[in-house]
Formats: structure tokens, C-alpha cells, sequence
């Protein structure tokens, strides 16, 4: 026999997995011990007991000397077994005459056996009748046991004999059919991960400081609101359309468009404080659970193996109790025995009786009680597992006790976890929701991000950029941290790659903030704060990935002088923006647009009488349509680049009060057009750089205002004379291109203060070169050019030489006489200057501070 200790085994399970056994569960676990040990009892009494004791039936003396009807001599009255439905078999008697058959008086060493000893005459028998009251047989002790070992096996039923082990196997797969989904490996594994996490979850200190705080936000909220806005300062607006803003001005409404506000919110101090190694736990528990979810939810094998489970058992509960009523009744006390060995006893039939018949009787009728309780748990589990879908789970109670209405539904085993999780305690799913809930989590991040980046951590990291302005850089963060609001000095702010980046009323504390970047960062601004930026926001950069992550609230700021849009402007549709038109930014003068355009947007066009500069970079699209140019009659510098344009569009030829025009990095390989420029009375600069232009034609002379011109990377063989009949002209740029002469015309440019010709075929430097005294940046590197002349010295204004990869020998001696030159500004092989007289080299290592311009 098997003992409690040895099958405790096949229903251990962890402690912790208590949460998930539903009360029907732990009640069949009690009735499978239960059962067990009444398997164990039945087993050890069969084992420490008799089993079957057996007697001779005189079948021969029956035979001759019973006168059935007479009372003289000594009749032998055959067994009389009376039995009845659920009642006890009565015992046979042999009698004598009228008195009834008692023990023998037998020697000692039979005493243990009911032995008879059959006589032979009358005469005998009476003898016997005065000596003793029962008959003596001719078997032995040895004979007993061999015929009872044979009358256990023959005349006993089945069911007596294996009853205690039938109840044991039965319990043993009871116990492993209830316990088997968490033995499983492919749902325990998940079973053991949800269970630690869950424990984590309802431990955790950020699960009751969100609660917590929920609990007391309904109550508190007005209150707080109240107190909070009396303490913040009080934003005056200096629009001229509307008066001041308030936390209850409703949300803006333009044009059918609608902008949609945040709520204010203060910030109350929290009723608990989260240190920072409970905010990194409760920020990896996040991680945890959105990672688990992702894992447990796409399958429901732990459902399927549960109800496959619960079946089992109801199955097996119903072959138990149909075969085990069939046999209920064939555990009798009394059996008959014919094991057909007279050859070796004398004897053909015997009497047997089941000493254990009784007490098995009454055990297997209370095992059958306990499998009836088990069978009808077993249906109504079945009955709960199909009553409602457990393969979904509704957070929806949870959403509204709690501020956290974003708590996803879940589904499939993450769902029937859950529920299982209900029955042992609904308070374990509650807390656990906290960590679904993405306002939970952003919550969290808000209280570790302001213990990270405190103030003074904040001022660290605050620079001055190349404007001379105070600029802070926030990049990758979680969210903007409350301190930065209270760098009220700060000039410039950037927030990068911040996608739960919300602006807050404080924001109206920083009254010299004038520019904002938002690169990848959608952010939320409240109503107050969106006050604020439209009345002293002056630039603004946007930077993203689709249309729709631009900010709504982008295109109602009224005094907004700059806009910088980067990302993908075009959709399916055909639709520049997605959004309504930029007409409410009536004071927008630059407007820069890097995209993939094939026309510029109708919404651009809206501000175009207000706009002063228009960039457009358009990676490589080419813009097909440019008639809209014509209405930005305002437009004083227009930048084209990389939009693929073959010629110079005629649009821009209307734009009367263009002064500088940048056609970088397009396709252009003629610029015939360019005649038409002279009625662009005020066009100063055109920049036709990174193109395909072979020549120049001599048309460009009627742009008489011209003062800067870029022809660099071109495919320029030659410099026409034309070019230098523009007297006006400051900046000459004709780098990297085929140029092998420098035109001796080009002293007429007495105007000339940067001349850049690098990356030529350049050999020879013609002496009028020296004759634009003016000159203070003069680039010829990576030419051919053997020698520089000594006129040098007359360029006095020079302050930048290049002269890096041509084919000198050495430098003029008069480069010492070029007042403003300094070793930094000349770009030379180290042995040219080495090779310099050390009175020169002592002048241009002159440290003196002396205004340096490299550009115009």
C-alpha cells in the first residue's frame, strides 16, 4: 500500500499559487484527501486481517442420514442463507435434530480452525452428540490456510478483493487532473511568471500611492484647482482680438477647427513619497506586465487545458459512480467456494466467510457520498466555465473607482488568469490594473523624471547658442520635468523625442522664452500656457514623422514671426496638411518647409502676403507646380533646394520684392532665363549652386543690383566677361568647377570682397586680380596655380588666404605687408610657411582681435 506521505507529492504545488485555485478547487482537493485516506484505511485492515475463513460442507453425510420431516435422529439441515436488497446476509447454521451446531471441544492445536469430523454409523454420531456438540473433520491446519488462500482468490468478487487500490487510483488521478495545468511546462511557465508578478503588483508602493490618490483626487480635486490657480501668476494677454485667458475659457474654436485644450492642473503635493528605488521597480513592473500581456494574450492554452481538465474529472466522476453502483452489492459476508481439489482433501464445496465485508461495505458507501460531492463540484465548475465568456475581462469597475479609465479590456489566458484571480480576491485584479493603465504609468514617470532633474540639474545643462541666447536642450525624456519652468531667464527651449511632453501654466513664468522646438514631441498644452505661447511665442520648430503628430494648437498662434515645419507633408489624399489653413498666423514672416512636396500647399499660401522669406527643401521631389508663387508678393528671400527643378521657374519673375533667391542642389542646366531677373529691381543675391549650368549667358549684366552670386559645383568651363560688368558685385563664388582662366576683367570688380574659385584649373593669377584692393577673402586651393606675385601686398583688407593644394614653391615675402592677415586666416602646406622669413612669420603670428567677416 501506498502511504499519505508517498502521493502528497502529486498535489504539492507552490504556496503562492493559491491565488489562482478558486474555492471549488480547494474543496475537491480536501475530498481527494479524504478519499485517500479512505483508500489507506481499507487497505491496511485488509492487509492486518483475516481475509476469508472457510469450512467444509459434509455433503456425503447430508445425504444419507438426513430424514427431511422427522425430529428423531440427528438430521442435518443444509445452509439457509437468507439476503435482501441492502441488508446483511444471515449466517447458515447446521443443526442436529432441533438444537443448533455449537464450537467442537477439539485438541489445542485445532482450536483455531472450525473443524467436523464426519461419522460413519448412527451408533457414532450419538456417541458424539453426548461428548461434544459439533462434528470433527479429517483436514489439517495446513489444509485451512491452502483451502482459504484458494477460496480468496476463487470465490471472493473483484471488487472485494481491490477495492482499497481501486480508490486509490482513483484519487491519484483526481489529484493529477486538478493539478496538472500547473505542471504543465508550457502554462506553468506563464501560470509561475503571472503569479510573480502579480504578488509584485499588489505589493508594490506605487499601487497604493496611486489608489491612494485617487481615492482622495474626486474629493480634493475643485479644492486643489482652487488654491493651485490663486497661486500661480496671473497671465495678462496682450492680444488685441481677445482678452485675458483664464482656466475656464472654453476650448477655441477657428474656423471649424477645433482646438482641443487640456484641463489645468495643479500640482498638489503627493500624500506619499515615491523614493527612487521603488519608482525604478515600479517602472520595471510596467515593463513586466506590457511584456507579459503581449506574451499570454495571443493564446488561451491554459483556458483549453483548464476546462480539458475540469472534464476529465466529471468524466471520470461518472464511470466511478455507474460501475461502482453495480458492485455495491456483491460485497457479501457469506460465500460458497467449490475450488475442485477433492483429489487432495475429500471435501468439493466450502463455506466462506468475508470478515471484512462489513466495514468495506460501509466505506465504499461513503466513498460513494464523497465522489457524488466531488462530481456535482466538478459540474458546477463546467457550469461557471461556460456561464460567462472567461477568455475576457472587463477592467470596467476598476475605471470607475478609479481616475484610470484608460485600463485596457484583456483577453484569452491573460483574462481567464484574471478571473481565477477573482474568486480568491477581487482587490489582486484592482491593484493589478494599476499597471495597465498608460495614465498610471505616465503618473509614475512624472514623479521619477522630477526627482531626477531637479533645478540646479536642470541649470547645468543650460548653454548659450551661437545668437547669444540662454538655450536648453531636452532630449529623450520621459516628459518635461516641473523645474524647467522655473528657468524663468531661459530663451530658447528645445524638447526632443518626448512623446508625453505636456506645457503647463507655469510655462507663463518664463517671459523671455520667445523660441520652441518640439522635434518628434506632440505636446499638450493647457489653456493657460496656450495664452501664454500665443502672445510671446516668436519661433517655433516642428519637427515629425507624419502630418498628424503636429501639434493642433501650432496653427493658432497669432504672433507666431517663424515656423519651421519638418516631416512628411503630403498624404493618400492628395492633401498638402491635414490640418486647417496657417491663415490665423497673420504675423508669420518665415515660413521654412523641409519635405517631399510636388506642389507648394494651398494652406502656405493663405499667410503668403504676410510671409518675408520661404524655404522649401523637398529631399529630392520634384515640384511640379509653383504658379501659387505669384500671389507672395511680400516674399524677399526664396529658397528652392533639392526640388529637382530644371529651369528657373517663370513664378519667381513676379515676385517684385525678391532680394535674394537660392536654387541649390536642382537640376538646372540652363539659366537663359535669367534676363528676366532685371525686373526684379531688388534681387541682391542669387544663389545657383549644386546645379548643372555649363555657362553663363551674357544677360546676367541687366541684373544691375547684383551683389552676391554662387555658381559653385557647377559644370562652368569659363567666366564670361559679363560677369564682371556688375559693379556692384561683394561675393563671387564659382568653386569646384572646370575654370582654367581667371579673366583679366575681373579688376573691374573694384567692389569685390569675396572671391572663392577653389577646386579649379586655375594656373596662372592675372596681376588685376590685385587690383580689388577690397578683397578680404580670397580662396584659390586645389588648383594648379606655381606662384603668387608679389601685388599681394596691396590686398591690405585681406584677412583669409587659401591657398592649400596648388603647386607652389614658396610664398611671397610681401604677405608680411597684408596689415588684417594672421596665420589662422592663411590656409597653406606647413613647409610653404616654414619657408617664410621669420620677420613675416612673427607678423602673421601677431595675436591682435580685429574684426573678422568671411561672409557678406
Amino acid at each position: 500500500m501506498f502511504t499519505l506521505a508517498e502521493v502528497a507529492s502529486l498535489n504539492d504545488i507552490q504556496p503562492t499559487y493559491r491565488i489562482l485555485k478558486p474555492w471549488w478547487d480547494v474543496f475537491m482537493d480536501y475530498l481527494a484527501v479524504v478519499m485517500l485516506m479512505v483508500a489507506i484505511f481499507a487497505g491496511t485492515m485488509q492487509l492486518t486481517k483475516d481475509q476469508v475463513v472457510c469450512l467444509p460442507v459434509l455433503q456425503s453425510t447430508v445425504n444419507s442420514k438426513a430424514q427431511p420431516g422427522t425430529s428423531g435422529k440427528a438430521d442435518f439441515t443444509t445452509v439457509e442463507t437468507t439476503t435482501g436488497q441492502g441488508e446483511e446476509a444471515s449466517m447458515r447454521t447446521v443443526s442436529f435434530g432441533s438444537a443448533p451446531t455449537v464450537t467442537p471441544d477439539v485438541p489445542l492445536s485445532r482450536a483455531t480452525s472450525s473443524q467436523y469430523q464426519p461419522t460413519e454409523s448412527g451408533q457414532e454420531l450419538k456417541k458424539e452428540q453426548k461428548d461434544s456438540s459439533g462434528r470433527k473433520t479429517n483436514l489439517d491446519f495446513q489444509q485451512y490456510v491452502f483451502i482459504n488462500q484458494m477460496c480468496y482468490h476463487l470465490a471472493l468478487p473483484w471488487y472485494s478483493k481491490y477495492f482499497p487500490y481501486l480508490v486509490l487510483i482513483h484519487t491519484i488521478i483526481l489529484i493529477v487532473s486538478s493539478n496538472f495545468w500547473f505542471k504543465y511546462p508550457k502554462t506553468c511557465s506563464k501560470i509561475e511568471h503571472f503569479v510573480s508578478i502579480l504578488g509584485k503588483c499588489f505589493e508594490s508602493p506605487w499601487t497604493t500611492k496611486a489608489l491612494s490618490e485617487t481615492a482622495c483626487e474626486d474629493s480634493e480635486e475643485n479644492k486643489q484647482r482652487l488654491t493651485g490657480a490663486q497661486s500661480l501668476p496671473k497671465y495678462v494677454s496682450t492680444s488685441s482680438d481677445e482678452g485675458s485667458p483664464s482656466a475656464s475659457t472654453p476650448m477655441i474654436t477657428k474656423s471649424g477647427f477645433k482646438f482641443s485644450a487640456d484641463k489645468p492642473m495643479i500640482e498638489v503635493p503627493s500624500v506619499t513619497i515615491l523614493d527612487k528605488k521603488d519608482g525604478e521597480q515600479a517602472k520595471a513592473l510596467f515593463e513586466k506586465v506590457r511584456k507579459f500581456r503581449a506574451h499570454v494574450e495571443d493564446s488561451d492554452l491554459i483556458y483549453k487545458l483548464y476546462v480539458g481538465q475540469t472534464v476529465i474529472k466529471t468524466v471520470k466522476f461518472i464511470f466511478i459512480l455507474c460501475y461502482t453502483a453495480n458492485f455495491v452489492n456483491t460485497i457479501s459476508f457469506e460465500h460458497i467456494c467449490n475450488p475442485k481439489v477433492e483429489h487432495l482433501i475429500g471435501y468439493t464445496q466450502f463455506e466462506c466467510t468475508h470478515n471484512m465485508a462489513y466495514m468495506l461495505k460501509k466505506l465504499l458507501i461513503s466513498y460513494i457520498s464523497l465522489i457524488c460531492v466531488y462530481g456535482f463540484i466538478c459540474l458546477y465548475t463546467l457550469f461557471w466555465l461556460f456561464r460567462i465568456p472567461l477568455k475576457e475581462y472587463s477592467f470596467e469597475k476598476v475605471r470607475e473607482e478609479s481616475s484610470f479609465s484608460d485600463i485596457p479590456d484583456v483577453k484569452n489566458d491573460f483574462a481567464f488568469l484574471l478571473h481565477m484571480v477573482d474568486q480568491y480576491d477581487q482587490l489582486y485584479s484592482k491593484r493589478f490594473g494599476v499597471f495597465l493603465s498608460e495614465v498610471s504609468e505616465n503618473k509614475l514617470r512624472e514623479i521619477s523624471l522630477n526627482h531626477e532633474w531637479t533645478f540646479e540639474k536642470l541649470r547645468q545643462h543650460v548653454s548659450r547658442n551661437a545668437q547669444d541666447k540662454q538655450e536648453l536642450h531636452l532630449f529623450m525624456l520621459s516628459g518635461v520635468p516641473d523645474a524647467v519652468f522655473d528657468l524663468t531667464d531661459l530663451d530658447v527651449l528645445k524638447l526632443e523625442l518626448i512623446p508625453e511632453a505636456k506645457i503647463p501654466a507655469k510655462i507663463s513664468q518664463m517671459t523671455n522664452l520667445q523660441e520652441l522646438h518640439l522635434c518628434h514631441c506632440p505636446a499638450k498644452v493647457e489653456q493657460t500656457a496656450f495664452s501664454f505661447l500665443r502672445d510671446h511665442l516668436r519661433c517655433l520648430h516642428v519637427k515629425f514623422t507624419d502630418v498628424a503628430e503636429i501639434p493642433a494648437w501650432v496653427y493658432l498662434l497669432k504672433n507666431l514671426r517663424e515656423l519651421y515645419l519638418i516631416g512628411n507633408l503630403n498624404s493618400e489624399n492628395n492633401k498638402m496638411i491635414g490640418l486647417e489653413s496657417l491663415r490665423e498666423l497673420r504675423h508669420l514672416k518665415i515660413l521654412h518647409v523641409k519635405s517631399n512636396l510636388t506642389k507648394i500647399p494651398p494652406n502656405i499660401t493663405d499667410v503668403a502676403p504676410h510671409l518675408t522669406k520661404l524655404v522649401i527643401h523637398n529631399d529630392g521631389t520634384k515640384l511640379v507646380v509653383l504658379n501659387s508663387l505669384k500671389k507672395m508678393s511680400n516674399v524677399a528671400e526664396l529658397e528652392l533646394q533639392n526640388c529637382e527643378l530644371e529651369r528657373i521657374p517663370h513664378a519667381i519673375f513676379s515676385l517684385s520684392n525678391l532680394q535674394e533667391l537660392d536654387l541649390k542642389s536642382n537640376s538646372i542646366r540652363t539659366i537663359e532665363e535669367i534676363i528676366s531677373f532685371q525686373h526684379l529691381k531688388r534681387l541682391t543675391c542669387l544663389k545657383l549652386w549644386h546645379n548643372k549650368i555649363v555657362n553663363i549667358p551674357s544677360s546676367i549684366t541687366h541684373i544691375k543690383n547684383l551683389e552676391s552670386l554662387y555658381l559653385s559645383n557647377n559644370k562652368l568651363e569659363s567666366l564670361p566677361t559679363a560677369v564682371f560688368s556688375l559693379q556692384k558685385l561683394r561675393c563671387l563664388d564659382v568653386s569646384y568647377n572646370s575654370i582654367a582662366l581667371i579673366p583679366v576683367e575681373i579688376g573691374l570688380l573694384q567692389n569685390l570682397q569675396h572671391f572663392h574659385i577653389t577646386g579649379n584649373k586655375v594656373d596662372i593669377l592675372p596681376k588685376q586680380l590685385f587690383k580689388c584692393v577690397k578683397l578680404r577673402t580670397l580662396s584659390l586651393g586645389q588648383n594648379c596655380i606655381t606662384s603668387i606675385p608679389d601685388k599681394v601686398s596691396q590686398l591690405l583688407q585681406l584677412t583669409h588666404l587659401e591657398l592649400k593644394g596648388n603647386c607652389l614653391d614658396r610664398l611671397p615675402a610681401t604677405l608680411g605687408q597684408c596689415q588684417l592677415l594672421r596665420k589662422s586666416g592663411l590656409v597653406v602646406e606647413d613647409h610653404l610657411f616654414d619657408a617664410l622669413p621669420s620677420e613675416v612669420k612673427e607678423v602673421l603670428n601677431q595675436d591682435t582681435s580685429i574684426p573678422f567677416a568671411n561672409g557678406i
